[in-house]
């Protein structure tokens, strides 16, 4: 009988995938390397707050980039690979098996620190532990909680920040919020896995983004032409020159720490501007460096370039003293700039999803059955799992809001401007490789600027303050890490369907474990001597964020709205000019980053990237950007591994405050 189209394109994706796995190795994920993983994203799930809140040390955790997995896979493939390739040669682990393995890692380290633990245990006790007489915020903010949502127990909280002879985890007050709270992350993760599996094949295969963090883990894995144990990446002398920098220039320092007669090496120097009112930053990231050294130039000096003008900008805003408005959301707003930054992420995705409009439309005929030539055999979920998967956790997470207090016709405002922040940055970081970035603005404070209070409700401007567990600080978010591992499943792997088991069951692992540990923490050693900025500063937040606007009961900030609508307009242009123009030398992606809080810390080392990447493609070509680019691998790796060495180090003899920068 003749095949069918379909049938005959998915024996040609399996004869290439087939071609694929037998030139690069075997990329089979089994079950091994999912055993593995699990048993990695334990030890992460406790070794990460145990390294930031007890040893108080090298933050492996703190990252978009997950720094742990990275520091875990060199390990990994340097000892235990090995060491089992030495025993028996099909003992070793497969290219499949070490890709799931990290692929579990890297979502695993993304929930211990801010990712949820870090901000969900404080926030949802600080407001009990931290009322006093003075803030009345018994009287004026406790009868407007979502009660159902936080530890009701004066006791059980007291002894979780002061700690309790016994270190008994009184769990009959802790399970009932942690269930309601293990509900909306479910429905979040799901939602943020549906829609990324949507995207993907537009990201990866149609726009082709550069995916710089990915290259790393790719190449540290990828076999030769002979199949060796040690793998042909750990052979480059180019690459092991690189690592050597930073593990060298941060055991000087560490050194330093332990015995001040050694000398400290600092590349970090400060240059005021604008009459001392500006502080500009000017020192050397090894992460970002390595990482950004990969991506298209024009793309590094419009990172730099637009972080400059906005710097300008910022100082004209405040002369004018426009902006004001904006300074009552506290630290969750960049005072003028923020609603720029918002209107720019949702530009930025709307143009995403217009010029992906065809590819969507193919998913949706395939999700209802329309088009059966379109194939999604190749994806980690189905078309039409990965549909029906984001209408069940929008779903969810819609009625989960509602029922938190906040009122049904604000609920759809809320989920778009966090899907916005969440496929913005999950595009900025697979485009651009930047470790570490950050909105300018957070959903609670752009509704409560573009909504008002009045319109919220007392009550509902409480759960809207609760919206900062999950989207408050954003060093590290999932979305992400998901984003990454998906174009990771791209690349050859073979029966990609078990890979969305496997990163459901790190999701379950890395939460579950990480939240009892800590846990077990706080009531051991008392939760205010672990970590300030967790149990003091995060913990009062949504509290103090609630109080802030009490006091300041306007309505919409029809401003922010012309400062919204204003950075989503030069988005828009810049979008038109780099479509039109073929000689225009900026990237919107460039002007979307650069209202971030932390560009400040990494600007210069995207500038010195951007020269050097520059310098070798015009003296030596194509071929010694190939070459140099394992150099620059190497820099990006040997900061996380000398993070993570020293972590160890630091751990084993006792010494507590010394931290290496990895994010």
């Amino acid at each position: 009988m003749q095949k069918t189209i379909p049938a005959l394109y998915k024996s040609y994706l399996q004869g290439r995938q087939s071609a694929q796995g037998s030139a690069r190795g075997d990329s089979t994920i089994t079950w091994r390397g999912i055993g593995v993983g699990a048993a990695m994203c334990v030890l992460i799930a406790i070794g990460v707050p145990y390294g930031g809140l007890v040893i108080q040390g090298t933050r492996l955790g703190l990252s978009s980039a997950t720094p742990a997995a990275f520091f875990l896979l060199f390990v990994l493939l340097l000892t235990v690979h090995l060491g089992l390739g030495c025993l028996r040669r099909s003992w070793a682990f497969t290219r499949g098996e070490l890709l799931v393995i990290f692929s579990m890692m890297v979502v695993a380290t993304a929930i211990p620190t801010r990712g949820v633990t870090g901000m969900l245990l404080p926030m949802i006790t600080g407001a009990t532990y931290y009322a006093t007489p003075e803030n009345k915020w018994l009287e004026l903010i406790h009868p407007l909680q979502p009660l159902h949502l936080l530890v009701g127990d004066k006791r059980a909280i007291t002894a979780f920040y002061e700690g309790s002879p016994g270190a008994q985890i009184p769990w009959e007050f802790w399970l009932p919020p942690l269930m309601h709270w293990l509900v909306f992350f479910a429905a979040l993760y799901l939602s943020l896995v549906s829609l990324l599996v949507i995207f993907r094949r537009q990201w990866v295969e149609h726009e082709r983004l550069a995916y710089p963090m990915v290259q790393l883990p790719l190449a540290m894995v990828a076999d030769g032409e002979e199949e060796r144990l040690l793998r042909p990446f750990f052979k480059n002398r180019l690459m092991w020159a690189g690592l050597l920098i930073p593990l060298l220039f941060n055991s000087l320092n560490a050194l330093h720490h332990y015995d001040p007669m050694y000398p400290a090496f600092k590349i970090d120097q400060r240059m005021s501007i604008f009459d001392e009112s500006v502080m500009l930053r000017l020192n050397i990231n090894f992460l970002i460096l390595g990482f950004t050294y990969l991506i298209n130039s024009t793309l590094t000096l419009s990172i730099w370039f637009f972080y400059l003008v906005h710097l300008v900008q910022e100082r004209v805003l405040t002369l004018m003293g426009t902006g004001v408005a904006e300074r009552t959301l506290g630290q969750w707003s960049e005072p003028g700039m923020g609603h720029q930054m918002m209107g720019a992420l949702f530009v930025l995705v709307l143009y995403g999803v217009w010029i992906g409009r065809v590819h969507i439309r193919s998913v949706l005929a395939k999700a209802l059955g329309r088009d059966r030539q379109v194939v999604d055999d190749d994806e980690m979920l189905s078309y039409r799992g990965a549909v029906l998967g984001a209408v069940v956790g929008l779903g969810i997470m819609a009625g989960w809001l509602w029922l938190s207090g906040i009122p049904a016709w604000i609920v759809p405002f809320v989920l778009l401007s966090a899907l916005v922040i969440f496929i913005g940055l999950a595009r900025v970081v697979a485009e651009a490789g930047l470790p570490t970035v950050t909105p300018g603005m957070v959903s609670a404070a752009l509704t409560v600027s573009c909504i008002g209070v009045p319109a919220l409700g007392a009550k509902g401007l409480v759960a809207v303050s609760y919206t900062l567990v999950w989207i408050g600080d954003l060093l590290v978010f999932m979305a992400a890490p998901l984003a990454n591992i998906l174009r990771l499943g791209s690349d050859g792997v073979r029966r990609r369907r078990r890979l969305l088991g496997a990163i459901g069951l790190a999701m379950a692992i890395s939460l579950v474990v990480s939240v009892w540990f800590t846990l077990h923490l706080a009531y051991r050693y008392g939760a205010v001597n672990l970590h300030q900025q967790y149990f003091s500063n995060f913990a009062i937040e949504p509290t103090v964020f609630a109080v802030r606007q009490l006091d300041n009961l306007d309505g919409a900030d029809w401003s922010g709205w012309l400062r919204l609508g204003g950075g989503g307009a030069a988005m828009a242009a810049l979008m038109y000019a780099r479509s039109r123009f073929y000689w225009w030398p900026f990237h919107p992606l460039g002007f979307a980053t650069s209202m971030g809080w932390v560009m400040n810390t990494i600007w210069f080392s995207v500038f010195l990237a951007w020269a050097l990447k520059l310098s070798v493609m015009r003296f030596g070509g194509i071929k010694s950007y190939e070459r140099s680019k394992y150099f620059f691998m190497g820099l990006a790796l040997g900061q996380v591994v000398s993070g993570g060495i020293w972590l160890v180090i630091d751990g084993l003899t006792g010494v507590v405050g010394h931290r290496i920068r990895v994010y």
